[in-house]
């Protein structure tokens, strides 16, 4: 099948192969990232690396390819609007939905290391994007935000050890060969399934008359955000609901560092004033929320089941206004 095939495919069942693609991503990401750290462990690299690669970093796999094929196909729109309405689902959408299912403490990890991180991300995009041009010089200052916190994550493993020991147990065994051959495999699948979603996504823009933007930030975030959603529920209801928010928290640290820094150094482009001041400062306002209900004087340090509907509540609000204004 050639790829003008495809894209007349695409064009005519842009649901369908939009679905598919979620769905083929998220496998493919899975493999991809499973074989990465195998093959990594195979030839001895440090535990460390692999956490901050294979884990930290591969966890954000779709997003990152699909920053990568929407800025490579002068999408740069869809790229930036997956960085922003992922993390405004994943506080809104993912945290919501599993706080109504179970309360979600804070761990203290994540009071200590983890939010702080955030809150510094948060304001270092703010800068990036204030001047409404997302640049190259703006990539590389959030990829440099990312080396630290990397730095810093190292660190705290250094002095932890355990917690990066645990994750690591969780990685398949693979021989040499197996690992190389779901490398390739992975791979392969995860950029051509970012592509077709890519291609379809703009299809969708087209047929309902919508920003590639808006679909950046509505269908392509929450369909990127669906691995989180599982990740988040499937804790709470197994007993562990301590690891909801560093999840959710750590997982929006590296859409604004990593997955932002894609469009603006591949695609560089002006935003519109909006995106500052409805689509950033609905993430900005989320993340205030959470650090509230983590610091705030009284706070009791959990989301409670109101607080998850509010926090839902707010994202639906936020999705309805997307698409009035389209």
């Amino acid at each position: 099948m050639g790829l003008d095939t495809l894209h007349t495919l695409i064009a005519t069942y842009p649901f369908l192969t939009l679905i598919i693609g979620f769905i083929v991503l998220g496998w493919s990401a899975d493999r991809f990232v499973n074989a990465s750290a195998a093959a990594a462990k195979n030839l001895g690299v440090s535990k460390i690396v692999i956490g901050l690669t294979a884990i930290a970093v591969g966890t954000s796999a779709p997003e990152i390819m699909v920053g990568i094929q929407s800025s490579l196909n002068n999408l740069g729109e869809i790229a930036i609007g997956n960085a922003i309405g992922s993390n405004i689902a994943n506080m809104g959408l993912v945290l919501g939905i599993t706080a109504l299912v179970s309360p979600l403490p804070f761990a203290n990890t994540t009071l200590k290391h983890e939010m702080p991180w955030l809150i510094g991300a948060t304001l270092l995009t703010l800068a990036c994007l204030f001047n409404l041009y997302l640049g190259i010089l703006d990539g590389l200052v959030l990829l440099a935000g990312l080396g630290a916190i990397l730095y810093l994550l190292a660190r705290k493993n250094r002095a932890v050890p355990g917690d990066l020991d645990a994750e690591l147990a969780e990685l398949p065994d693979m021989t040499a060969f197996k690992a190389l051959a779901w490398f390739i495999v992975g791979l392969v699948v995860l950029l051509a399934s970012a592509h077709v979603l890519v291609v379809a996504a703009e299809a969708v823009a087209v047929e309902f008359g919508v920003s590639k933007l808006v679909v950046g930030l509505t269908i392509v975030a929450v369909g990127t955000s669906l691995p989180e959603l599982s990740v988040t529920v499937a804790a709470a209801r197994q007993g562990h609901p301590e690891l909801a928010i560093g999840n959710v928290v750590g997982s929006n640290i590296l859409n604004i560092l990593a997955v932002l820094a894609i469009p603006a150094l591949l695609d560089p482009q002006p935003i519109g004033v909006h995106v500052l001041w409805r689509d950033y400062g609905m993430m900005f306002a989320l993340t205030a929320l959470l650090v509230l209900l983590a610091f705030g004087i009284g706070s009791r340090k959990v989301i409670t089941r109101f607080e998850g509907f509010v926090l839902l509540a707010a994202w639906i609000c936020y999705t309805f206004i997307l698409y009035h204004q389209g």
